[in-house]
């Protein structure tokens, strides 16, 4: 079947960080017992995607690996239904990204960009009528990452004051949309004044550039970022605020935690990663009620998905990239 894999790594600061990439054939996946075979009509490219190629979760004995975590097709009786990319241990109960062992597609098994996956039968959730599968394709990774963040470790409510930093991205798109529907004050920052302004097109209430002093105090920072925003992150909140982190694009290492800061006004600082299955079917039914639909940068054929992972690796984009099949 045609796919397109990591069968190697590349350096971080290799001049070609695709050089791994292939575009080709791989062998149809056998579906073990108490696992599905679904088609793939779209699938949708994250961040983890351009990391696996430099080995970033993936073992280099697991090499040849389809990349991918995203996906909406066809289950095997036809349904229309979107993948849950959460691997979950088979005896684990409750949240499955609390499992020790959890994984996501194409870091020990076979990820979507391909024409077939497998999948654990409980992975699959119903596609709703009214969303395109490029759309629902944007779902599993990056936006339910940011419904988890927003509505269960934020536990944010209508009314409430939000600040998004480093517009973007997929997960900061989807982090100001879901904002948005869900009746928060949402504000965000970017460098880019270009990208400002397509944040407040798509919801934002208002945008800044990035460490610019905000009007008021937030109730809540969603923090993808990292070191370069973590500073203003921390003193954007009001007192008893909280930053929720699921990303640390600019870099892990702080060279102030501001912790004086964050005992003084009870801060809290709650990580959040990715999301559960009933997490993304709740997602799913919010978007279908309300009409929200993810931003979407581009759509490539699969066998373009070079095209796609240049562009994110050069940050040359606004929302998803998807491929469709």
């Amino acid at each position: 079947m045609f796919a397109v894999y990591a069968s190697s790594f590349a350096p971080r600061d290799a001049a070609d960080p695709l050089a791994g990439l292939v575009v080709g054939e791989r062998p149809d996946p056998v579906a073990p017992e108490g696992w599905t075979t679904v088609t793939v009509k779209a699938a949708s490219l994250n961040h983890h995607d351009l990391w696996s190629l430099q080995g970033v979760g993936l073992r280099e004995e697991a090499l040849p690996m389809i990349l991918g975590c995203d996906a909406a097709g066809l289950d095997e009786d036809g349904n229309e239904v979107v993948v849950h990319a959460v691997v979950s241990s088979p005896d684990w109960t409750g949240d499955e990204t609390l499992d020790p062992k959890r994984s996501l597609l194409s870091e020990r098994h076979q990820g979507t960009f391909a024409d077939k996956v497998v999948v654990p039968t409980r992975n699959v959730v119903a596609k709703p009528a009214s969303m395109s599968f490029a759309e629902a394709a944007c779902l599993p990774t990056a936006w339910l990452t940011a419904y988890r963040m927003l509505f269960t470790q934020g536990n944010l409510k209508p009314g409430d004051t939000v600040l998004v930093q480093g517009a973007g991205g997929g997960v900061a798109t989807a982090l100001i949309t879901l904002a948005r529907a869900g009746g928060l004050t949402v504000l965000v920052t970017s460098r880019d004044e270009a990208k400002r302004a397509r944040a407040l097109e798509i919801g934002a209430h208002e945008a800044f550039e990035s460490g610019a002093r905000l009007p008021v105090k937030v109730d809540a920072v969603m923090e993808t970022v990292g070191r370069a925003t973590w500073s203003h992150s921390v003193r954007s909140l009001r007192p008893g605020g909280k930053i929720v982190i699921s990303g640390t694009t600019s870099g892990p290492q702080l060279d102030d935690a501001e912790l004086t800061r964050i005992f003084f006004l009870q801060l809290q600082v709650i990580g959040s990663t990715m999301g559960t299955r009933d997490e993304l079917a709740a997602l799913v039914r919010l978007l279908d009620a309300t009409g929200t639909r993810p931003l979407v940068d581009r759509t490539l054929p699969m066998e373009d998905a070079r095209e796609g992972f240049a562009a994110m690796a050069e940050g040359d984009l606004f929302g998803k990239i998807v491929f469709t099949r």
